[in-house]
């Protein structure tokens, strides 16, 4: 006997019936504790405790203190220093890691590190023989230890997305920073000049200028060491305005010193500087409270050692990274946050 099945009973079900419930999960490492919180209660969540520790023999440990099978775990963690946390920029990486094994080994649904700060970047390339290209290798790393997503931001050169296999979202503090400036210091645009502080940067401070309405120039300079640099002179016109230089980072604070310097015998009558992180290192406050710059805004994707002169000022990133991690956990596209212009400068 021959039985005829018909053409609704041979059709594959267009989905299973199963009632799901997606679960999100914060955590944070104890480079970004602090912003950790701060994305935290912005989405309503309560930090996932990470259980993390030093053993004596510097050995970092972690156990998450709750169950995160099925969960979208978003682990906060700029690989950075943390001098309150005695967590060196090696730490935090090594931590970060341990972070995602522990949650892949702990049945995550996905694994999400958020890494507002991505150390190394700067080591994105080979400039001389038998050097690595570091940032690359901590891509392998962070792939190897079972992470599903990386979100960063203003990442120091646009090669290191690629070095990744995983999706990478690119924020940018470009909003922050500008309606900063747009706030306090354009009084005038007629007397605001924003200043890109080398060659490579001259296409984010373009689309720094155009969303202030004002005009930009260039220093021109050259590098004769690793984090020594020095100002040739300035492109552009700075005679009696306010100028503002915009950069990526500010690490020893050596270059942005000299550039300040370098304006004001140009004929700036102010100099500020903003930038997205602010790393600070070494005697790097020592060298910009004794530089003629009036003011530096960073934000906080690495956290403010002790000791800042009261010219920098700290700005919160936690929106703009809480809009991300909501969109990423619902699915929804997150350049629109930036309208589509959060691609690399």
């Amino acid at each position: 006997m021959t039985t005829h099945l018909g053409t609704e009973e041979l059709a594959a079900p267009k989905s299973l019936p199963i009632d799901y419930d997606k679960r999100m999960m914060l955590a944070a490492g104890r480079a970004s504790g602090e912003l950790g919180t701060r994305i935290a209660e912005r989405l309503g969540v309560e930090l996932t405790d990470a259980g993390l520790k030093t053993f004596p023999d510097g050995e970092v440990y972690c156990r998450y203190g709750e169950s995160i099978r099925g969960a979208d775990i978003f682990i906060v963690q700029s690989i950075s220093t943390n001098e309150r946390e005695g967590i060196t920029a090696n730490d935090a990486l090594m931590e970060l890691l341990v972070m995602v094994d522990a949650a892949v080994g702990a049945s995550a649904h996905r694994v999400i590190a958020v890494t507002p700060w991505y150390g190394y970047s700067r080591q994105d390339k080979k400039s001389a023989p038998r050097e690595p290209i570091t940032a690359r290798l901590v891509a392998k790393m962070l792939e190897t230890a079972g992470v599903d997503r990386v979100v960063t931001m203003d990442l120091h050169a646009g090669q290191v997305q690629g070095f990744f296999s995983k999706p990478v979202d690119h924020m940018t503090a470009l909003p922050i920073l500008t309606q900063y400036v747009d706030d306090q210091l354009a009084g005038s645009v007629e007397d605001l000049v924003i200043i890109a502080p080398d060659a490579g940067r001259v296409k984010l401070t373009r689309k720094f200028a155009q969303k202030i309405g004002a005009p930009y120039a260039l220093l021109e300079k050259e590098r004769p060491a690793q984090s020594v640099a020095e100002i040739g002179y300035v492109i552009g016109d700075v005679q009696g305005k306010v100028a503002v230089v915009v950069d990526d980072m500010i690490d020893t604070g050596g270059t942005l010193a000299a550039a300040a310097q370098t304006l004001v015998d140009e004929g700036a009558s102010e100099v500020h500087a903003v930038a997205t992180h602010g790393i600070f290192s070494g005697s790097a406050f020592e060298s910009l409270g004794a530089s003629p710059l009036s003011s530096i805004v960073v934000t906080d994707t690495v956290p403010l050692r002790d000791g800042a002169p009261n010219l920098i000022r700290q700005l919160t990133c936690a929106d703009i990274l809480t809009d991300s991690v909501r969109r990423i956990f619902t699915d929804d596209s997150v350049s629109e946050i930036f309208a589509g212009e959060n691609q690399l400068f």
